[in-house]
């Protein structure tokens, strides 16, 4: 199987259960992990045979845009999104990082990580 990655996409965005978050935002880390054939485009060399990168963060930046108050629900809906465009996605892990949470002591960040596997040529789903 072979795999793309978005790595470290950063998106300032307003997400959040207080009303503050909702109002002030902050910056949000993705990652994603997806896996997919990807043999026939290392052979032809042609765009239509792969999952364009572009386009996932394209996905990534329409959906980080709709405020939503947890992270898994944007996660979910991203998730979905990159499965309803590209039917060849047989699996979708997606991280999350919330660089300025509203809790006490200094840290890196909060994150949540969905991960779903699909099967191929199917529209039964395994989580």
């Amino acid at each position: 199987m072979s795999k793309i990655f978005l790595e470290d996409v950063k998106i300032y965005a307003s997400h959040g259960v207080l009303p503050e978050e909702n109002i002030i935002g902050t910056y949000y880390i993705i990652n994603t992990e997806i896996h997919t054939d990807l043999w026939d485009a290392a052979e032809s060399d042609d765009l239509n045979d792969t999952i364009s990168y572009a386009d996932i963060n394209e996905i990534i930046h329409k959906e980080m845009k709709i405020n939503s108050k947890l992270l898994e629900h944007v996660a979910g809906r991203i998730i979905a999104k990159i499965r309803e465009n590209f039917e060849q996605v047989s699996y979708i892990k997606l991280r999350i990082t919330k660089t300025s949470p509203p809790m006490k002591g200094e840290m890196k960040g909060a994150s949540i990580e969905l991960e779903k596997s699909f099967l191929l040529g199917s529209s039964t789903e395994n989580n």
